[in-house]
């Protein structure tokens, strides 16, 4: 009997792993698989099985996963990172998006402002003029908004256009003073004449080049904030290549295969895995360093004459001079719109409550209006950019946040280094962008993003502007004016590996490189690769395919021998 028993010892540990039998059932699979709503439950199997149709999840063991679920948890993967990705950057989103709503409204309010003081100093200054005046001043400060916030209208066009319509009024009260309007004929022929009389002198110029000037800064600045959330919402949804997606799987879902529900992956396989997958992100980097850096000098200019606050709130005095520039030179306006449109001709049935005299210019103009000094442009954008540079380092790190904070392992702990739970990982831990990733163990990148390309030099362009240089052939800001960045165009083979882009960040942890390639352990440890997964042993196979009948026949064979 002690022959015997030896046999079989001996055909059981030939034939039979030493695991085959630690998998009892899949019960604590199924409860995970139902809880993340990975897919049906009729896509488990009842029992654990050989696995041999698996492509990825390859085990010497039995196993909890069939070819069906092996492709929803592929399917789950990638949505796990995708949503890591939103959640990492939701709060820099955030935080531009909350900026350029704030710039928007204090724009809005500074030219609010800016008009109601222009109206009042009118007002208090040439009272009948301003009462007529006040529909051609908030066409002027709406185009006047329209500009600041990124419009390609003509400011010197709206400037004319304003003092033009200006003229008649001014002409009839202060130059050639009746007791009734202009007829409309007569008013629009010295409306025409404006632009030839240059009754103001150079005002509307000066006033154009003054606000054009203040606002380039803050246009360009609104701009890049535009382009910013475009790019976190391109990288949020970056399309994931075939190699990428098989690598997530094999480092979540896999270990599910065999019951190990609760295990995660070790840190430098899961470095090596985010980083192949993010590579192009990481290529943004460099730019993105540069672009919050832009933003920061591009705020230090704003002040003096591109202070833009400081111009928009001295705007009442540039018209109340010209206007004043206007009354002054009335004898020889006179004459010269005499010529052109001949005497006035007036209604007779509007009467004018007009003041003659030197009364209105003599009166005190108003005071400009008082300000919460804590909500001026410029204390805003100094909280902004002071929140802004916790995030310039963003994307140089972004892989190592997912895997230090949320995907792998804790130190010390046994871990899952993609084919078995060990206590540490061996492989080289490669570095980040594309070129470190040629000697990536897990996830093999082909090429960069095109889609994160795009983004790259539309950062690249926005940061020229930003720094006040010029751009050959880029023409005007509309041609790098951002898209919604809500989807990926174009055609791409996903099964090549090529890339894509979509739309999207918790609190800014400081990433510490955990592993490097210069202090990453170089020793080897085999596991299945991903070219290994489309075929298998035959060897493997045979013994996997074993009929259980046909095993207990031998044995009971050799006992009975």
């Amino acid at each position: 009997m002690g022959m015997r028993g030896v046999l079989v010892y001996a055909f059981l540990a030939a034939f039979i792993d030493p695991s085959w039998g630690s998998l009892a059932n899949c019960d604590e699979v199924r409860k995970v698989f139902q809880q993340k709503q990975i897919g049906p439950l009729n896509s488990l199997p009842e029992t654990p099985r050989t696995g041999s149709d698996l492509q990825v999840c390859l085990s010497r063991n039995v196993t909890c996963c069939t070819k069906k679920m092996e492709e929803r948890y592929q399917v789950a993967a990638r949505r796990d990172i995708q949503n890591l990705l939103q959640i990492s950057s939701s709060s820099l989103k955030f935080l531009i998006s909350r900026n350029v709503a704030a710039f928007h409204e204090t724009v809005e309010y500074l030219v609010h402002q800016a008009e109601n003081h222009t109206h009042a100093v009118l007002l208090h200054t040439y009272r009948d003029l301003a009462n007529h005046a006040a529909p051609y001043v908030g066409e002027f400060f709406t185009d006047v908004g329209l500009f600041i916030l990124g419009s390609e209208l003509s400011l010197e066009e709206a400037s004319q256009r304003f003092f033009s319509a200006l003229f008649p009024l001014v002409y009839e009260q202060l130059v050639e003073p009746g007791l009734s309007r202009f007829a409309p004929a007569y008013a629009e022929c010295v409306r025409a004449a404006c632009r030839d009389l240059a009754p103001y002198g150079g005002a509307p110029g000066r006033l154009a080049a003054h606000i054009s000037h203040a606002s380039l800064p803050g246009r360009v600045f609104l701009q890049a904030l535009h382009l910013g959330v475009e790019v976190i919402n391109t990288t949020d949804h970056v399309q994931l290549s075939r190699e990428c997606r098989r690598g997530l799987l094999r480092m979540n879902y896999c270990p599910h295969c065999q019951g190990l529900t609760a295990s995660k992956p070790c840190m430098g396989y899961c470095l090596n895995v985010v980083r192949g997958c993010l590579a192009s992100l990481a290529e943004v980097d460099s730019h993105w360093r540069v672009f919050v850096r832009s933003l920061e000098t591009v705020s230090t200019r704003m002040h003096g004459a591109q202070d833009l606050e400081h111009v928009l709130l001295g705007v009442h005095g540039l018209v109340r001079d010209a206007v004043a520039h206007a009354q002054r030179n009335g004898p020889r306006l006179s004459v010269q719109v005499h010529k052109v449109c001949g005497h006035p001709s007036r209604q007779p049935e509007q009467v004018s409550g007009v003041q003659h005299g030197n009364r209105g210019r003599d009166s005190i103009p108003l005071k400009g209006p008082v300000r919460n000094t804590e909500d001026t442009l410029s204390n805003r954008r100094k909280e902004f950019i002071n929140s802004l540079r916790l995030y310039r380092t963003f994307y140089g790190g972004l892989a190592d946040q997912l895997c230090v904070s949320e995907l792998a392992s804790g130190d010390g702990l046994a871990c899952w280094n993609g084919a078995d739970v060990v206590k540490s990982y061996t492989l080289r831990v490669v570095g980040n962008g594309i070129k470190a990733q040629a000697e990536n163990p897990e996830v093999k990148v082909k090429e960069a993003d095109p889609v994160i390309n795009q983004v790259i030099d539309k950062l690249k362009h926005i940061n020229q502007l930003l720094q006040g240089k010029t751009i050959p052939k880029l023409g005007t800001l509309d041609q790098i004016e951002t898209g919604s960045g809500d989807g990926y165009s174009g055609d791409c083979d996903d099964e090549d590996g090529c890339w894509g882009s979509g739309n999207g960040a918790a609190e800014r942890r400081r990433i510490i490189k955990i592993l490097t390639p210069e202090n990453a352990d170089n020793h080897r440890y085999h596991h299945p690769q991903t070219k290994d997964f489309d075929r298998t042993d035959s060897g493997t196979k045979v013994v996997q395919n074993l009929p259980l009948t046909l095993m207990l026949i031998c044995v009971f064979a050799l006992l009975s021998w």
